[in-house]
C-alpha cells in the first residue's frame, strides 16, 4: 500500500537495503552459527514485515519477536521462515500461534504446562525453545525452577506433546565484553544445557549472542546468534565502535520539513517556560516533531539537528507536536526546508547515537519509540525483498 505523503511533515526513510546487508555482515561475523533477527518492537521502530523481508534476504534463517501478536501479523502478511517469541500470560490463546507454525519460548514451568496442554489441543508437537536464565534476572528459569523444567520437557517430549528445538539465555553486560559476568554467563549456560542433555534433552539451537556478542564474542555464538539493534545499523557497543567499525550502516533517516521561519530579536525566549533565549538577533526555525512523535522532553535545548550546512540543536522545550531551531542571523533556511534529526553518521549526519548521547539514553530507544504518525518510506532494491 503506498503511502500519501502530499502533507506529511516529516519521514522516517527506512533503508531495506542496509538492513539486508546489515545482516549479511552479521552472518559473516557469525562463522557457522544461524542468524535470528530480530524484529520486536516493530523490527524496533522500523516496520515488522518490510525488514523481516530484508532480513531474510540478508541472509538470516529465524526472526525473532517479543509478543504473539507480532508472531501472528508476521504470518498473516505471508512470512513462512521459523518465528519464536517468547512473552505471553498464563491463559493466552497458544493454539493459533501453534497452528501458524510459531515457535514458542518457555520461561518457567507454568508456561511449558501450558504450551504442552496447547499442543495436545492442536494434536500436533510444539516446538520449543527453553529459556534458562544465567543471571540476568528477568525471564527465564533457573536452579530448582530449571530442573523441573528439564524433567517436564523430556517428559512431554516422549509424550510427542513438544519438540525442543532450543535452550536459550541472555546477558547482562554484552555491551562490556571484558565485564566478568559475560565468561561467568556462558559458563553457566553449558552447564544447563548439559543438565538438559544428561535428561535427554538435546536442543539443536543453543543461543546466547544478542547484537553485542555476535560483534565483540564469538565464544558465545554457539549455534545461532541472535542480533537485534544491529540489523538496523546502530551500534550496540557505541563505546567501542561506530556502525561504519562494524560494517553497518543506519537504516533509518528521520526528516522533518520547517514549517516556519521568522525573525527573532535578542533576549527573546523560545517555547515553554522559555528555557532557551536568543543571545542576539537571529532567525527561528519550526520543526513539526515533538513528544507525541516519540521526541524525548530531555532533548530540550540538546537535541542534534542538521539543516543545510548548519549543525545545530533544539532550542528550548521539546512540545507536543514541535520543536524550534535558532538558525542564526545571517541562515538562508526557508520554509519547506529539510531537517534531519538522525541519519547515517558515515554522511556527517547526526545519528540515533548522537541523540542517546545528548539526551542520556540509548539509540534503541529512540528508534523504537518514533510514533506511528510519522510515516515510514521504504527504499529498496528488487534484491532486498527476500523470500518469506
Amino acid at each position: 500500500m503506498s503511502i500519501d505523503l502530499t502533507g506529511a511533515t516529516a519521514r522516517a526513510e527506512i533503508d531495506l537495503d542496509a538492513i539486508r546487508d546489515n545482516v549479511a555482515e552479521l552472518d559473516r561475523r557469525s562463522g557457522a552459527a544461524a542468524v535470528m533477527a530480530v524484529v520486536k518492537a516493530d523490527a524496533y521502530g522500523h516496520g515488522l514485515v518490510p525488514s523481516a523481508q530484508a532480513a531474510l534476504a540478508g541472509g538470516a534463517s529465524y526472526l525473532g519477536v517479543a509478543q504473539l501478536a507480532e508472531a501472528l501479523t508476521a504470518r498473516e502478511a505471508g512470512i513462512t521462515a521459523p518465528l519464536l517469541t517468547w512473552l505471553f500470560p498464563p491463559g493466552a490463546d497458544l493454539v493459533t500461534p501453534l497452528r501458524a507454525d510459531i515457535e514458542l519460548s518457555a520461561g518457567a514451568p507454568w508456561s511449558l504446562r501450558e504450551i504442552a496442554a496447547a499442543a495436545r489441543e492442536h494434536g500436533r508437537a510444539a516446538v520449543v525453545h527453553l529459556k534458562v536464565d544465567t543471571g540476568l534476572g528477568r525471564g527465564g528459569s533457573w536452579g530448582e525452577d530449571w530442573a523441573e523444567m528439564v524433567r517436564l520437557a523430556a517428559q512431554y517430549q516422549a509424550e510427542g506433546a513438544i519438540t525442543v528445538q532450543g535452550i536459550w539465555s541472555h546477558f547482562v553486560w554484552a555491551d562490556a565484553p571484558t565485564h566478568p559476568t559475560v565468561r561467568h554467563q556462558q559458563e553457566v549456560f553449558v552447564e544447563a544445557c548439559e543438565q538438559a542433555e544428561r535428561q535427554g534433552v538435546r536442543p539443536v539451537l543453543r543461543h546466547l549472542a544478542n547484537s553485542a556478542a555476535t560483534l565483540t564474542n564469538p565464544s558465545a555464538h554457539f549455534d545461532m546468534v541472535r542480533p537485534g539493534i544491529a540489523v538496523y545499523g546502530l551500534s550496540p557497543v557505541p563505546d567501542l565502535g561506530t556502525p561504519a567499525d562494524y560494517g553497518l550502516r543506519e537504516a533509518m533517516r528521520l526528516t522533518a520539513r520547517l514549517v516556519g521561519v521568522k525573525d527573532a530579536p535578542a533576549g527573546q525566549g523560545v517555547s515553554y517556560g522559555h528555557q532557551y533565549t536568543t543571545s542576539g538577533p537571529t532567525r527561528l526555525g519550526l520543526i513539526p516533531l515533538g513528544y507525541s512523535d516519540g521526541i524525548p522532553r530531555d532533548a530540550t535545548n540538546v537535541g542534534p539537528l542538521q539543516i543545510g550546512d548548519l549543525r545545530t540543536h533544539i532550542a528550548g522545550r521539546v512540545c507536543m507536536d514541535q520543536v524550534v531551531a535558532d538558525l542564526g542571523p545571517d541562515s538562508p533556511a526557508a520554509v519547506g526546508d529539510e531537517v534531519v534529526l538522525w541519519g547515517r553518521g558515515a554522511d556527517g549526519e547526526p545519528t540515533a547515537q548522537d541523540w542517546a548521547a545528548a539526551t542520556d539514553t540509548i539509540s534503541y530507544e529512540l528508534v523504537t519509540r518514533l510514533g506511528a504518525r510519522v510515516p515510514r518510506v521504504y527504499l529498496r532494491s528488487e534484491t532486498s525483498s527476500g523470500t518469506a
